[in-house]
Formats: C-alpha cells, sequence, structure tokens
C-alpha cells in the first residue's frame, strides 16, 4: 500500500493547522448536520465562527434565526422563490440592523463554497453536493464532508482536485475510520470495517419485508435523520455508499472493507491491522462527535458530544450482513468497481425509487428490484477516469427517467 497515491482523507496529514478561530461556512444549515454543526459552534465561540450559510429554503424561518444568532455575512437559498419570505424573516430578527447578503438559485451554495473561509462543511444531502464540494477543493478550503453522495457520483473529478489531507470525512463511519487510522501507517492496515445499525428491519427476511410501510421504514431505532435518510437505512443503501467512500477516501480495496450489524450504533467503524489487532473507534449516537472531528482536526472539541458512563452495564452485540435481504451493499460494490458513471447512475435511481416509495407508488423491496434494474440497463460506463461533470449529469438524469418510468410500471402491474 505504500507505493500508492495518498488516500483523500489522511489523519497522519493536516491540511491547513491555522491556529485561532475557524471561520467556517455551513451549507445545508437547516438540516440534520447543519443544526447540530451550529450547536457546536455556538457552544466554541473562540474556536470557531460561521460567517455564511446556505440551505434548500424549506424551513424560511430557522435560516433566518440562524442568520441573526450567528451574524453572518451571507445567507444562501437554493429556491429563488424564498427569497422575499426569507428577506422578511431576517427583518423580523434584524430590525433596523443591515441585513446579511442573500444569496439565491440552484447556484448560490456553490458560490458560498467558495468564499474566503478555513473550512466549508458540506451538509446537503444528495448529489446536487458535488458542485458545492468541488468549488470548495478548488478554491482551496478544507472540506468537512457530509454530503457522500458528492464523492459517490464524482469521485474522479473529488480526487483530481483533492490534496492531500484537505478532505475530512464528517458522516461518522468515515470519522471513525479516520480516527483509527491515525494508530498505524497505510501499510499496516488489513481490513476496513463499516458498521450498520441494520435499520428498523434487522433480522427480517426478504419476505418480511414484502409489505413493510412508509412508517415502518421511517422508524429507525438509533438515529434521528430525514426521511430519504432513513429509508437509505432501511434498504442498508447508505451503508453500499459508505462502502465506496470508504474506498474514494482510504485507498482501500473493495475486497478489504466489511460490513458488519452493530445494532446499539456505539462503534461506529473500525480498522484491523495486519498484526491482527483491531482498532475500534466507539461513541453513544452524536454528530456533534464527527462534525468537531471535521471542522476542528486536527484538534479535538473538548465535550463536543456525551462520553459513555461506564458505571453503567451495556452489551454490544455485532452479527454479520444479510445480503439476501439487504443486496444493495453487494450492488454498491459492483457499481463502485465498475467506476466512471456507474455510481452516479445507482445514486441517482435510488433517489428516485426512495421517493416512489416514501408517495406510495413502489413497494419496499421494489426500491432495489428497480435500482437493480437500472444498473443493470445501464451497462457499461461511461466517463472512467476521465469522467466529467456533464457526464455525472447526464447519466443522472437519463437514471432518474428509467426509474420513475420502471416504478411506474411495477405499480401498474401490481395494481392490474
Amino acid at each position: 500500500m505504500s507505493d500508492r497515491p495518498s488516500p483523500l482523507a489522511d489523519p497522519h496529514t493536516a491540511f491547513d493547522r491555522t491556529e485561532g478561530r475557524r471561520d467556517i461556512v455551513v451549507l445545508g444549515s437547516t438540516g440534520s448536520i447543519g443544526t447540530q454543526a451550529i450547536d457546536l459552534v455556538l457552544r466554541h465561540p473562540d474556536r470557531f465562527r460561521v460567517t455564511a450559510l446556505a440551505a434548500s429554503g424549506g424551513r424560511v424561518a430557522l435560516l433566518a434565526e440562524q442568520a441573526h444568532r450567528l451574524k453572518v455575512a451571507q445567507v444562501a437559498v437554493a429556491r429563488e422563490e424564498t427569497v422575499e419570505e426569507l428577506r422578511t424573516a431576517l427583518e423580523g430578527w434584524y430590525g433596523s440592523e443591515p441585513l446579511p447578503e442573500i444569496l439565491a438559485g440552484p447556484d448560490a451554495a456553490t458560490q458560498l463554497a467558495a468564499s474566503p473561509c478555513h473550512t466549508v462543511l458540506n451538509g446537503i444531502t444528495g448529489s446536487i453536493g458535488l458542485a458545492p464540494t468541488l468549488a470548495a477543493l478548488e478554491a482551496g478550503r478544507t472540506l468537512a464532508l457530509a454530503n457522500k453522495e458528492s464523492l459517490i457520483v464524482g469521485g474522479p473529478l473529488v480526487k483530481a482536485l483533492a490534496k492531500p489531507g484537505q478532505i475530512i470525512p464528517v458522516d461518522s463511519e468515515h470519522a471513525a475510520l479516520f480516527q483509527a487510522l491515525a494508530a498505524g501507517t497505510r501499510a499496516d492496515v488489513r481490513k476496513l470495517v463499516v458498521t450498520a445499525s441494520g435499520g428498523p428491519f434487522r433480522g427480517r427476511t426478504r419476505a418480511d419485508l414484502e409489505h413493510v410501510t412508509r412508517e415502518d421504514a421511517l422508524a429507525h431505532p438509533t438515529w434521528a435523520m430525514g426521511p430519504v435518510i432513513t429509508v437509505n437505512s432501511a434498504t442498508l443503501v447508505n451503508k453500499g455508499l459508505e462502502v465506496i467512500e470508504a474506498h474514494l477516501l482510504y485507498d482501500i480495496p473493495f475486497d478489504r472493507i466489511e460490513v458488519v450489524v452493530h445494532p446499539q450504533s456505539y462503534v461506529h467503524s473500525m480498522v484491523e491491522f495486519t498484526d491482527g489487532s483491531t482498532l475500534a473507534q466507539a461513541t453513544p449516537p452524536d454528530m456533534r462527535g464527527p462534525i468537531a472531528i471535521g471542522i476542528g482536526w486536527p484538534e479535538r472539541v473538548p465535550d463536543a458530544a456525551p462520553a459513555f458512563d461506564w458505571s453503567t452495564a451495556s452489551t454490544w452485540e455485532f452479527f454479520p450482513l444479510d445480503n439476501e435481504a439487504f443486496p444493495s451493499v453487494n450492488l454498491a460494490r459492483h457499481v463502485g468497481e465498475l467506476g466512471g458513471t456507474a455510481p452516479a447512475v445507482f445514486n441517482a435511481a435510488n433517489e428516485e425509487c426512495v421517493e416512489a416509495f416514501l408517495a406510495g407508488r413502489l413497494p419496499f423491496n421494489g426500491i432495489m428490484d428497480t435500482v437493480t434494474a437500472v444498473v443493470t440497463e445501464h451497462g457499461r460506463p461511461t466517463g472512467g477516469t476521465s469522467l466529467t461533470v456533464p457526464d455525472v449529469l447526464e447519466a443522472e438524469t437519463w437514471a432518474r427517467a428509467r426509474a420513475r418510468e420502471l416504478a411506474a410500471k411495477a405499480t401498474a402491474e401490481a395494481r392490474a
């Protein structure tokens, strides 16, 4: 491993060791990652300052409140039609004070990602996070990456721009691997072990999953997340995406990345070394810990998240993954090995199928059945190592349209 290119995320290489208070741009500020990051910043004003916020525009009142509390210079919304509502909400908080600059439109977050700051926290959900990821890297910012989709769909593009140590992963699993990898050299690593909670359907067979409902899928036993991410946890698509992400971040072959089910979600991932030892990173489930690693590394943020109470008894369990009931992980390995536009097709088709499931237009098992059909039909991916943004967009557009067609066909057949 030592003669291979440097990984995108390397705990031994700090891209920017700037001391003192760090300026942070938060993309996706009204989502789960964004709100927890802001909580962390407000509790550590001596270490962090948020200079700009971006959100979709679905929670304008919250965005205005965040802007006022943080005294940011810029606020961005993706939905241009929400600008006047945002301006009114800001005026309610600021009164006679000058308002922050308002940016709007699909490229607004990308503009902020390139603005002056130390770190860009990309907490946007979905492949729309690719352009901001690329903009932050090109502008030379440290990228705290919670938007796994931008790395999945644009892996070669991200790898072409990122400098050693420039990306710090924020997903709990990859932040765990990042910390465990600090204990050894790349040549010492035998295997990465990514843990999965198993979601709400752990232990069920494929037949058991045939008639589960939207409400069943959204009842995650451990994490409080948005509906798309929660359904991805139920299908374990999120774990498949994380396997691809681990491969890209740490330059470890797919056959040396394993998924194991750990219902308690205390151990967030593990690294097995060549001497037989395994290091596990463990904390109670709380995303503020990984966020603190993302925006604070190589320093740790005191009391970022709760620690274990070792005076209380607890049991930690680990189970092998049921690939028959949850085929998403093996399919993700397949598209990851294909490379090119295949991961973008997988991700886009899944997003469409999850939307159809949430709307009641597709059964739960139909999500992966349809995604598999789209990936198979796509065949040989385009782009390869010379992948371009137009390649990704074209592949996503086709995959979304084809997924909608197949989902509609499946629904019609079920009703016939």
